[in-house]
């Protein structure tokens, strides 16, 4: 995919106070679920930008978005806006749209937390390397 067709978010900062308070007014596990996933993909890399989109925090690599979080009812996304291109031998992600995929996380049932960092990080560097050599 080029540059060009990547999707891109105007208005990505390096700390966004609206996503603080969004991830606050989401308290217990669920919260708690989404708070430590996305603080994880804020320590992904120095261009770590963030913005909330539809609803939800999202994590760009400068204005293009590689990772987000929602809460739901009885579990939370951690979602990946390339998934489709990503490699995952653990076989965390689900959907089957054209690019975008999820990993469902439910509070009492155990995450491969391993697993899940790796997606993060390695959706990252994937985003990195598609903005930076097209």
């Amino acid at each position: 995919m080029a540059t060009n067709d990547l999707l891109r978010f105007n208005g990505a900062v390096e700390r966004d106070p609206s996503i603080d308070a969004w991830l606050n007014q989401h308290p217990g596990e669920l919260g708690s679920i989404a708070r430590h996933w996305f603080e994880i993909m804020r320590t992904c890399g120095d261009e770590v930008r963030e913005l909330m989109h539809d609803g939800c925090p999202v994590a760009c690599f400068g204005d293009a978005p590689f990772a987000y979080v929602n809460v739901f009812t009885a579990h939370v996304n951690v979602g990946f806006f390339q998934g489709a291109s990503l490699p995952d031998p653990a076989r965390l992600l689900q959907g089957n749209g054209k690019f975008m995929r999820h990993v469902k996380l439910k509070p009492g049932t155990p995450a491969n937390t391993a697993a899940l960092s790796r997606l993060i990080e390695t959706a990252y560097w994937n985003m990195k390397a598609r903005v930076e050599n097209g």
